[in-house]
């Protein structure tokens, strides 16, 4: 009997003590955008936004982008990957596989990830209304505020809660490694295209990640929860 509370009390504190890592995480993160946020307000980013956004570019032409033509091409590609209508192709698949599957509320879960962060992402563009980089032509055509940056963010919160759902399935290591891996991956990957191809400024990544990622796991910290109450979360042995 002894042994067994002594087990049940070692969970119950490791379960507690990872939800503080969690928390505290997500602290980081946010502490990290709103000290981004306001070195942006005060124009403290802006030598550094100004020597990393040129030093992309070739010296001679500032349209070029440093670089053969072909990498331009990859990674218009990959810029796309965070946009609104890739995002969305995605986020409906796989709400049409939880569907199918009778997975309901998982299926809550991601709808209200998604279009939480789509529109905090909003809000913060016009919160901020920070314009667009001029120092360079813009490779792509853009039509929204630069603060944060809305690719940065959302890919974050896609891929990310993805990511996770997908790794928390599984049983291998392994393979728990390579879907976060993958997803940190395509997260970062549509941030860095976004500085290259002069659309935005290197903070505007950087706090759009951190914002991002915030959120990804703020909603991943609640599927946990739901997940030991019982839901039809992945990681449960009940069907929905």
């Amino acid at each position: 009997m002894r042994n067994a509370i002594t087990l049940i009390w070692r969970q119950l504190r490791r379960r507690d003590l990872s939800e503080l890592a969690i928390v505290l995480i997500i602290s980081v993160l946010l502490l990290a955008f709103a000290k981004i946020a306001s070195e942006v307000i005060e124009g403290d980013t802006n030598a550094f936004d100004t020597t990393v956004l040129l030093a992309l570019r070739n010296q001679g032409d500032p349209s070029r982008p440093i670089g053969p033509a072909w990498v331009k091409g990859v990674l218009t590609d990959l810029t796309s990957l965070g946009s609104v209508t890739v995002l969305s192709l995605v986020v409906v698949a796989v709400l049409g596989f939880l569907v199918a599957s009778g997975r309901r509320a998982l299926l809550r879960l991601i709808l209200i990830s998604v279009l939480g962060g789509g529109l905090l992402s909003a809000v913060l563009k016009s919160l901020f209304q920070r314009p667009r980089p001029h120092l360079v032509p813009h490779a792509i055509e853009v039509y929204t505020t630069s603060f944060p940056s809305g690719h940065a963010m959302l890919s974050a919160v896609v891929y990310l809660t993805l990511g996770a759902l997908l790794a928390h399935v599984q049983t291998e290591s392994r393979v728990k490694s390579y879907c976060f891996v993958v997803a940190i991956t395509l997260t970062l990957l549509v941030g860095l295209s976004r500085v290259y191809l002069g659309v935005h400024w290197p903070s505007d990544v950087f706090a759009g990640w951190c914002v991002g990622a915030a959120w990804a796991i703020l909603c991943l910290l609640v599927a946990a929860r739901l997940d030991r109450r019982g839901s039809d979360l992945p990681g449960n042995r009940r069907s929905g």
